[in-house]
């Protein structure tokens, strides 16, 4: 080789090492960094079988599919075959490939949030912009030490007279409104985020058809300091029960601000049957009325992460809807396992929706477990007077009806009947017509206040 050549001999070496160090970096790279892939093994209804990869419960999932990526999150394993529920629904083919996305365990919380309606993953479904938030909360949250939790002695208004006279709801109470279908359910709760007093509301309407959802949103109009979460029947069982946790997640966030925050969640017997959905996928057995344990053992973990928090002086005052299968409020395991949870019921009776009574609260099955903390003794006696009465009047409605109830025979009856009128009046109330705490305090000690001081002075005398 001659001499001018090798300078350029010299160059072109250099030049293909530098190369080959390169690719090697770049190689280096991609084995500390592949990309994580598996195969769609068996695809049944919604749940997935994915081969190949190695992940737990709650990471998400991308499936090929035709017209685009479905979305999936894993709910399981069986030896080295991951169980995923698709999020959406598309055309998945044997084979597909499926990528690990990563987890979405981190909820955005703030004040950006409000007036903002999202659905189970935070996309906004209001046609706004995107949100940006400072802060996040853990999907499930942190857990509250019961030694951290203050206690209920605060009364919440909220505008519905019976509820406020007779089963006095507090702050940081965890209640539930329990009905079957048509009985006036959705109206209440309406009432109730309007008249309630709280810094934040938080609406999850989970399970409800779309038409519900998009009228209730349009009811409650622009209301300040309120932030919708919307999950419809036809999403799938997992976001479902995800948007559920959100709620709680976007609550928790407010309460470790110092925030009362008033959580509506409509209902929790849709996210338990979603949880049936993912957990008989998953292939746990059966239980009462085909809930498996993940269904039951579901409802606790949501309703505890409600109430107050002692170190921020935040609190979440908690309203449940939960629907009773065949009007059965007994036997229904969903009703029977949140009503040992929660701090009281209302039970919405149809027998009195279909007499016109609206709401129809019946208030001789329904309880606040908290309101003897949160209002006077005085409050608290005329609200026990006013139930003997109304009591007393219905067990005797068909004597009256037939003709057969003769005055003068029980004193106590015959007060309770002269006051009919008046409990009935006391108990209607037209939707939309919030009454002040104190005027219905007022109402209700003017007429059953005296009396059940006279009561017992009476009692004492003898």
């Amino acid at each position: 080789m001659s001499l001018d050549l090798l300078p350029r001999a010299h160059a072109a070496a250099s030049r293909v090492a530098i190369a080959g160090a390169l690719l090697r970096e770049a190689a280096g790279r991609l084995a500390l960094a592949p990309v994580e892939s598996g195969e769609v093994t068996a695809f049944d209804g919604l749940l997935l079988t994915v081969e190949g990869l190695v992940a737990g419960p709650g990471v998400l999932l991308e499936a090929d599919a035709e017209p685009g990526p479905v979305a999936a999150e894993v709910i399981g394993f069986r030896r080295d075959s991951l169980l995923a529920m698709a999020l959406a629904r598309g055309s998945i083919r044997p084979g597909a490939r499926a990528r690990l996305v990563g987890r979405a365990d981190l909820v955005p919380t703030g004040p950006e949030l409000l007036g903002r309606v999202v659905d189970a993953m935070g996309r906004p479904v209001d046609g706004g912009g995107g949100i940006r938030c400072a802060t996040a909360m853990p999907l499930d949250g942190r857990a509250l030490p019961p030694l951290d939790r203050a206690e209920v002695r605060e009364p919440v208004e909220t505008g519905v007279r019976a509820i406020d006279a007779l089963l006095t709801l507090g702050r940081g109470q965890r209640i539930g409104l329990i009905a079957g279908s048509g009985v006036g359910k959705s109206t209440l709760m309406l009432d109730l985020v309007r008249g309630t007093r709280a810094d934040v509301t938080v609406v999850a309407l989970i399970g409800e058809r779309g038409r519900e959802i998009s009228g209730f949103v349009e009811a409650l109009g622009a209301r300040e300091g309120c932030h919708l979460i919307a999950v419809p029947a036809d999403e799938a069982a997992p976001l479902r029960v995800r948007g559920a946790r959100r709620a709680l997640a976007v609550a928790e966030g407010f309460r470790a601000a110092g925030a009362h925050v008033l959580l509506v969640m409509d209902s929790l017997t849709r996210v338990a049957h979603a949880q049936r959905e993912v957990g008989l996928a998953a292939g746990e057995p059966a239980g009462p009325r085909g809930y498996p344990a993940s269904a039951l053992a579901l409802l606790p973990r949501l309703i505890e992460r409600a109430g107050c928090d002692r170190r921020s002086a935040g609190a979440i005052t908690a309203v449940f809807t939960v629907l009773a299968d065949g009007d059965d409020v007994i036997a229904d395991p969903v009703v029977d396992t949140a009503r040992g949870v929660l701090d009281g019921h209302i039970v919405l009776s149809r027998a009195l929706a279909a007499r016109g009574r609206l709401p129809a609260i019946d208030t001789a099955a329904s309880v606040s477990r908290t309101m003897p903390a949160c209002v006077t003794p005085a409050h608290r006696a005329a609200a026990s007077a006013f139930q003997r009465d109304a009591a007393l009047v219905e067990a005797n409605r068909d004597l009256l009806a037939m003709g057969a109830y003769v005055p003068g025979q029980d004193a106590a009856l015959d007060r309770a009947m002269a006051r009919a009128e008046a409990i009935e009046r006391f108990l209607v109330q037209p939707p939309g017509c919030p009454e002040p705490f104190a005027a219905t305090v007022e109402r209700l000690l003017a007429t059953w206040g005296e009396p059940a001081a006279g009561a017992r002075s009476e009692r004492a005398a003898a």
